[in-house]
């Protein structure tokens, strides 16, 4: 069976997750793996097939996405062009991680598509929303990169094909310790803003990663340094507890470790908040800024003893079972497809 795996760049996690996920799936099939985005601070470890411009949604400084040079790199002339040149024909399946430009092709061209990413859990009707929906955002997430059938990940099991996360093999083999500083990921603000809010906690250390700098330096009581994969990683294991947006694969890591997790929404941007909720179900607490009206709620953060318990087995090959058996299900042109007898096995159980 030959597999077109579709990556979304813009963040981390997807390429984070997509490095557990490839050597698992390509033990399975003929695998050929497709990069779009520019803004994940961690590469693919394997031989990309294809490297797209894609759609991004830039980061800016104030806690926020930045429209302005969002939508100036959106250039849709070359949008479109990726999408009518890329040849998802050649393949019998799709498997898409919110990655636009193969999902409209494959719209397009009729061609089998199955989502595997978190924004599909998000979707669901008994994942959890913030109080205010946006209806705009809502279909964003549903057009940005159209899948209609697949499975997704979330911090709960909120229906059949939602699965909890996919943890990295360094966090879930990691030797995880707490040498009792906080580590910081908050890529949509400043390094001016993050240091002035948090230096009102003086007798913590926090060590800040950014995505606005470029060297290693402190300044009062904080340690800012680029983003890093390894120096992240290790900051991480060993943190008393992480400071971080309302992504979903940091959140997700610091709660299997059993960290200290405190989530900061990015404004404008609705899965975000869509995750904080989720997040707060499970007793995560949740501030919308890094104004001194939410120091309070920091401080009762920051003394905080007891984790957060969860339990997030490693079920990727059952993942990918479950994905090569619903292809069968899939219409398509060509044949029948070739699928692995453990996966036609997953689809009649």
């Amino acid at each position: 069976m030959k597999i077109l795996y579709a990556i979304q760049g813009t963040g981390n996690g997807h390429v984070s997750r997509a490095n557990e996920i490839i050597p698992a799936l390509s033990k399975k099939c003929d695998l050929d793996i497709l990069l779009s985005g520019t803004q994940a601070d961690v590469g693919v470890n394997f031989p990309l097939k294809f490297k797209l411009k894609g759609l991004s949604f830039i980061f800016g400084k104030k806690g926020g996405i930045d429209f302005y040079k969002t939508f100036k790199q959106l250039q849709s002339k070359k949008f479109l062009k990726e999408i009518k040149s890329l040849p998802v024909e050649d393949y019998d399946l799709v498997i898409n991680d919110f990655e636009p430009v193969s999902a409209w092709a494959c719209k397009i061209k009729n061609i089998p598509c199955v989502s595997m990413s978190h924004q599909f859990a998000v979707l669901h009707n008994n994942a959890p929303r913030p109080e205010s929906v946006d209806l705009f955002a809502t279909l964003v997430l549903k057009y940005y990169a159209p899948a209609k059938q697949g499975v997704g990940f979330h911090f709960k099991n909120y229906g059949d094909n939602i699965f909890t996360p996919v943890i990295r093999s360094e966090i879930r083999n990691a030797l995880v310790t707490n040498k009792g500083h906080y580590t910081v990921y908050l890529p949509a603000y400043d390094d001016k803003k993050i240091i002035s809010f948090l230096s009102n906690f003086k007798d913590v250390q926090w060590q800040v990663f950014s995505k606005h700098t470029t060297k290693f330096y402190k300044e009062k009581n904080c340690l800012v340094q680029p983003v890093h994969a390894r120096f992240f990683t290790e900051s991480f294991t060993s943190c008393k507890g992480i400071l971080c947006g309302a992504g979903f694969e940091t959140p997700a890591e610091a709660l299997h470790m059993g960290k200290k997790l405190l989530v900061i929404p990015m404004k404008q941007q609705y899965e975000q908040h869509c995750n904080a909720a989720g997040a707060a179900e499970l007793g995560v607490p949740v501030i919308k800024s890094l104004k001194k009206k939410h120091l309070e709620k920091v401080a009762a953060w920051l003394s905080e003893t007891d984790p957060i318990k969860v339990n997030y087995p490693d079920e990727t090959d059952r993942i990918i079972d479950k994905i090569l058996a619903n292809a069968l299900a899939l219409p398509h042109g060509k044949k029948r497809y070739n699928v692995p007898l453990v996966a036609e096995k997953a689809l009649i159980s």
